[in-house]
């Protein structure tokens, strides 16, 4: 897999030692000498997206918004932005490589070239699809850029029910966009799962990915980013034997059955629901 792949399946945006446990140092720097990524810290790389929408933010003298603002403030996503997000007071004379939004914001919406954290995210459950702006809500959580009070506490009477759905269902506790993927892509079917559910067995303490606790149903996030190494494939073994013995029934999904195959996704949660729970 090459680093542009590797960060697409990041989120976006991650650290070295994940980025090499999906393709070779070779690559990395190869990428990065393309400018195809870029080093925005010590140890931690990105995509340029958030680069490019800064260019066009300055050449029309506006902020970054949505995914283009989630870049700039390092948060994850499920997909970058296919284009640069920019809002502007007005329309520029020239046309701009990006998708532009002619609105004037108040200064408390504002933060630098970006919408602010708290705007970003309700920006994004309005006009993202639900399995996007549930990833960025989750990315801006689990950061400590936002927190539960922020989102609810924005919350009104007369709040867009897309809107709600996203701050009710966001949760610091996602790992990462695959995780909260695969969490609304169950809660849009209507099925009902708790992030990082504790149970114990044998007096060790496991924290599936998601859980139907009700049907001992435990449903993991299968990724070779965060389980590649050899201490975390034994780890995993032990989890799903022990939750297996106990009597719980272990489901895992890989990153392409979540983001290209969710009938597939949700059609085997619900057969699995069906089995009768052991005694």
């Amino acid at each position: 897999m090459d680093a542009v792949a590797a960060l697409t399946r990041l989120g976006g945006i991650g650290s070295t030692a994940d980025i090499l446990r999906l393709t070779t140092r070779k690559r990395l720097r190869r990428a990065v000498e393309a400018r195809a990524v870029v080093r925005v810290s010590r140890g931690r790389y990105a995509l340029p997206t958030a680069d490019q929408a800064r260019a066009v933010a300055v050449q029309v003298g506006g902020h970054l918004r949505l995914l283009s603002a989630a870049a700039h403030w390092g948060w994850e996503t499920q997909w970058p932005a296919r284009f640069p997000q920019v809002v502007a007071r007005e329309k520029p004379e020239v046309p701009v490589d990006g998708e532009l939004v002619c609105d004037t914001l108040p200064r408390a919406d504002l933060d630098g070239w970006a919408t602010s954290r708290l705007r970003t995210v309700l920006d994004c459950a309005a006009e993202l699809p639900f399995r996007e702006a549930l990833a960025v809500a989750d990315s801006a959580l689990r950061h400590g850029d936002v927190t539960r009070d922020d989102l609810l506490g924005t919350l009104r009477p007369d709040t867009p029910p897309r809107v709600r759905r996203v701050l009710e269902h966001a949760t610091p506790l996602a790992a990462n966009p695959f995780e909260s993927v695969l969490r609304a892509v169950l809660i849009e079917a209507g099925i009902d799962v708790v992030p990082q559910w504790a149970t114990t067995v044998d007096g060790v303490t496991y924290h599936p990915d998601l859980a139907d606790p009700f049907r001992a149903l435990a449903i993991e996030a299968n990724s070779w980013a965060f389980h590649a190494g050899k201490p975390e494939h034994d780890a995993d073994c032990l989890r799903y034997n022990a939750l297996v013995v106990a009597g719980w029934t272990v489901l895992r999904f890989t990153w392409e059955q979540v983001m290209f195959a969710p009938d597939v996704v949700v059609a085997t949660v619900r057969a699995a629901m069906a089995l009768p729970v052991a005694a």
